[in-house]
């Protein structure tokens, strides 16, 4: 008997409304206090191509993808022998008997459990449509009856997740009751062999939630007040989220909504009209992916070289082009940091979690506005669209850091005031914001070459002492940006160093590596530029691996660059599939490297 340490997938057809049913296991697992997470692989058209939901449950609390599958559900007779060929031996082929196919295709070392679910359906509802909805929950409470959930919590999940759709809910509760009850009398649940069990206070003080909605959340608390978007995947749900949020936490005292949200024509437009509102002294962001990113790149160079305060989310997807528009990677990476032309470099932050997209949405403006520059925040679509288990989400009170902007009381005690001089020697200029009445106030905002009182000028040595403060500026940067996540191993061999989602699989890799008698530091970077914590763990390791979901090693390029003394220090490990980053396929490529396989 196995307890809490196994991965369910289910194949279904994108379109059949199989997420719902998919949620409520996933959801039910989480209220027994089981360490669960869930990751949906879906095609990009709306309906009918394949799609596959997997759910792992782990007594060790590991949430990345993991090979091989326990149970799987298959639905979806365009699949049928892939989804046979993923099931480990030992474990269990639950399908569709309805769906015809060769029945040689059945494997001999796994448990193939077929089930009529056509004609348990038939008489959940005279709706021909409502049926083939109500075959998920069917499946549902088959499995939930199997591995030993608990029938009063996944009906009050199904209450929670439909709450007041009277109807709805009563059909679905029907549909896992029918489940539940051909589980009961013709698949003898008591011989399966993998079970959930509840643990006690196992999930208490967290949440199961997507890395999106948390950046929602955490841009309205961070005090965001103009949001620009153009839809694009994975990346529409933030703006979605915050609008609905927004109607119920952003309302000032008179009854009135202090936020804007435009649905611009392009991403270019989006872009651009954050940098106005930034200029107007807005905490202003636009939420994108990497192509919405690749058009912005004109309009990022002005925010860096003009000094407007800016902020783009960029929910990293595959690519190059359209890519796999539904499919994850950390591969806007290299282009980030230098997105636009000319010598222009930006600052990147790099959240792991649900709860550190929370935290950063504040974080990303008060650097915004600190450092008057763009700040992008590189999510990707596992953490951004999946289930995590996350700590509670709990706004954290701070101040908001608005940086060195100079009201009419400070223009008073000044002799005079030039909008792009270096007067404190940290490279970072002061600003006014448009409508200080003050004589002192006014300057032109320039996206062509200026002087420290912004006035025009193409002379050669005041461009480039203005580059040359700006390199400066993005130094001084380090001093504000978050610190890199260290977790030391005085008897390490090796260090290993990971940022966003790939963090998930970092826990793992160190486990499988330490059966191995390979023990490891870790490294997780949360921004750039690199602080000096990062070169100290460089000095501090003979190996290092950098980790990352791209093929060309993108963020490995930012750490040579940065220290192009250690680039024989530094080994790249890559995935690229489009899927989520394993720790297996890690751990090989280090075992590997090291000469130990």
């Amino acid at each position: 008997m196995i307890t809490n340490d196994f991965v369910i997938q289910v194949a279904t057809v994108n379109g059949s409304g199989s997420q719902s049913s998919n949620s409520v296991l996933v959801k039910s697992l989480f209220r027994m206090g089981i360490s669960v997470s869930g990751k949906n692989m879906f095609p990009s058209n709306i309906a009918g191509l394949p799609t596959w939901f997997t759910i792992r449950l782990s007594r060790k609390s590991f949430s990345g993808r993991k090979s091989g599958n326990d149970i799987v559900v298959g639905m979806n007779l365009n699949t049928i022998k892939q989804d046979i060929d993923s099931v480990k031996p030992g474990g269990y082929f639950i399908y569709n008997s309805d769906l015809k196919f060769d029945p040689i295709l059945l494997r001999q070392d796994v448990e193939n459990i077929g089930i009529p679910f056509k004609s348990i359906s038939k008489d959940l509802s005279d709706s021909i449509k409502l049926k083939k909805l109500l075959v998920n929950m069917v499946y549902a409470g088959v499995v939930s009856q199997l591995i030993d959930i608990p029938e009063e919590i996944i009906a009050g999940v199904i209450a929670d997740q439909f709450a007041d759709k009277n109807e709805v809910i009563e059909s679905n509760l029907k549909a896992i009751k029918a489940g539940r009850e051909y589980a009961r009398k013709q698949l003898n649940p008591s011989e399966f062999l993998l079970k959930a069990e509840p643990v006690k206070n196992g999930n208490t003080g967290k949440i199961l939630i997507d890395g999106n909605t948390a950046t929602a959340l955490g841009l309205i608390y961070g005090g965001c007040s103009f949001l620009s978007w153009y839809p694009i995947t994975p990346s529409s749900s933030i703006s979605e989220t915050f609008e609905h949020y927004a109607k119920k936490l952003r309302v000032d005292e008179s009854g009135r909504h202090n936020y804007a949200i435009v649905q611009a024509e392009d991403e270019l437009s989006a872009i651009s009209m954050v940098i106005g509102a930034g200029w107007a002294g807005s905490r202003a962001i636009t939420c994108t992916s990497g192509p919405g990113l690749s058009l912005m790149a004109e309009a990022a160079g002005l925010s860096y070289f003009a000094e407007v305060p800016a902020v783009i989310w960029d929910v990293q997807r595959g690519g190059p082009s359209t890519g796999l528009p539904t499919r994850t990677q950390q591969a806007d990476v290299g282009f980030a940091a230098h997105l636009s032309h000319g010598d222009t470099e930006h600052i990147l932050l790099l959240p792991n979690s649900p709860h550190e997209c929370f935290e950063f949405g504040q974080t990303c403006f008060d650097l915004a506005e600190t450092l008057q520059t763009l700040v992008i925040v590189l999510s990707d679509l596992d953490l951004g669209m999946n289930l995590w288990v996350s700590d509670e989400l709990k706004p954290t009170g701070r101040p908001f850091h608005r940086g060195k902007v100079l009201s009419e009381t400070d223009l008073d005690h000044r002799d005079s005031f030039e909008r792009y001089a270096d007067v404190d020697g940290d490279a970072i200029p002061y600003r006014t914001l448009p409508g200080t009445h003050h004589k002192k106030a006014g300057y032109f905002t320039r996206g062509t070459g200026h002087k420290p009182d912004a006035g025009y000028s193409e002379d050669h040595i005041v461009y480039r002492d203005l580059l040359k403060r700006l390199k400066k500026k993005f130094d001084t940067a380090k001093k504000y940006v978050p610190r890199p996540e260290i977790k030391w191993n005085e008897k390490a061999n090796i260090g290993i160093i990971a940022f966003g989602s790939t963090d998930s699989i970092i826990e793992e890799t160190q486990y499988l590596l330490n059966m191995k008698q390979k023990s490891s530091s870790y490294m997780r970077l949360r921004a750039y530029p690199f602080t000096e914590e990062v070169n100290d763990f460089i000095d501090r390791h003979d190996k290092l691996y950098v980790v990352e979901q791209n093929r060309d090693g993108q963020m490995h390029s930012l750490l040579v660059k940065n220290r192009p003394d250690a680039w024989n220090k530094l080994s790249s490990i890559v995935q690229y599939d489009g899927l989520p980053i394993e720790a297996e396929h890690v751990y090989k490529e280090i075992m590997l490297k090291e000469g130990a396989l």
